[in-house]
């Protein structure tokens, strides 16, 4: 015969189980840890921290550096080999650092690229996007702290191979306060708005081979197009795709540029200007459409 089941009470829930609420403070207990709002600063600090502390950043800085500095020297010291002080009569040293420029173009491209597109390809982008979640703010930080650490690399190593050539070429012609400008800070800010541009490009792929792809063919492909056409019924489009190519536009800065028409003085800043804000816009709109 089958004892009779009672039901076997059951204890209460322990305190740490309850709702949350002020039974979670503890009496007489202050944080620390001061509650502050966050603000742009932080996310600047915070961007900061990852990209000095990504091993990649240093590598592509150094390759950056390697090819400004140690092409532009290596030109300078092969010319002043080899020419004589009649071929040099009238020239700026200052124009041998364009070599190196435009051979250092391709890792801030990379390194644009990568500072937001590598965080969608290893999913860190979910992790910075809890710790902030106003995404703009994020791209913000991202944008500051990339073109700041450009601009400055840039302007130390263009400004060490241009106080180097003005030095070597003494035979040469000294350059105006204007071209020590342009070949120093103006090329720099170009620079910097080059790979805050493909930092952008990078935020709308969100694929970092297929966003340094992109920039390597905006680099390139217009001047190698213009050079294989040969119909007189392109002779316009060859023109402007001459003037208007990055490398020729680099060479404003120096002086040296492929075409006697087009940009000229700060014209390239202006026109990098224009299409990286343009680009920015198109990354904060999608930013905040797309999900993460």
């Amino acid at each position: 015969m089958s004892t009779p089941q009672h039901p076997v009470p059951q204890a209460a829930a322990p305190g740490w189980q309850g709702a949350p609420g002020p039974s979670y403070a503890v009496p007489g207990y202050t944080s620390p840890i001061p509650v502050v709002r966050t603000h742009l600063g932080h996310a600047v600090a915070s961007e900061w921290t990852k990209i000095r502390s990504v091993r990649s950043t240093m590598w592509t800085l150094g390759v950056f550096v390697l090819l400004v500095v140690g092409i532009g020297m290596m030109v300078a010291l092969i010319v002043d080999a080899n020419a004589s002080e009649s071929d040099l009569a009238g020239d700026s040293p200052l124009s041998f650092g364009f070599f190196g420029v435009l051979l250092g173009s391709m890792p801030i491209i990379t390194l644009g690229v990568l500072t937001t597109a590598s965080e969608y390809g290893t999913g860190m982008i979910r992790t910075t996007m809890v710790a902030c979640p106003s995404r703009g703010r994020v791209l913000a930080a991202k944008g500051i702290v990339f073109f700041a650490i450009a601009f400055v690399v840039t302007l130390v190593s263009t400004g060490l191979v241009a106080m180097v050539d003005a030095a070597l070429f003494t035979e040469a012609r000294e350059p105006s306060g204007g071209e020590w400008l342009k070949a120093t800070v103006g090329v720099s800010l170009y620079i910097a708005l080059l790979g805050l541009l493909s930092l952008a490009v990078g935020s709308i792929i969100r694929h970092s081979a297929g966003a340094i792809t992109i920039m390597i063919g905006l680099l390139l492909a217009p001047l190698v197009i213009a050079i294989f056409m040969f119909s007189e019924s392109l002779q316009d489009l060859r023109e402007a795709l001459f003037e208007y190519s990055i490398p020729s536009q680099l060479g404003v800065w120096y002086s040296t540029q492929l075409s006697e028409t087009g940009p000229s003085g700060w014209d390239p800043l202006w026109i990098a200007l224009g299409v990286t804000a343009a680009a920015l816009a198109g990354a904060f709109a999608l930013l905040e459409k797309r999900d993460v």
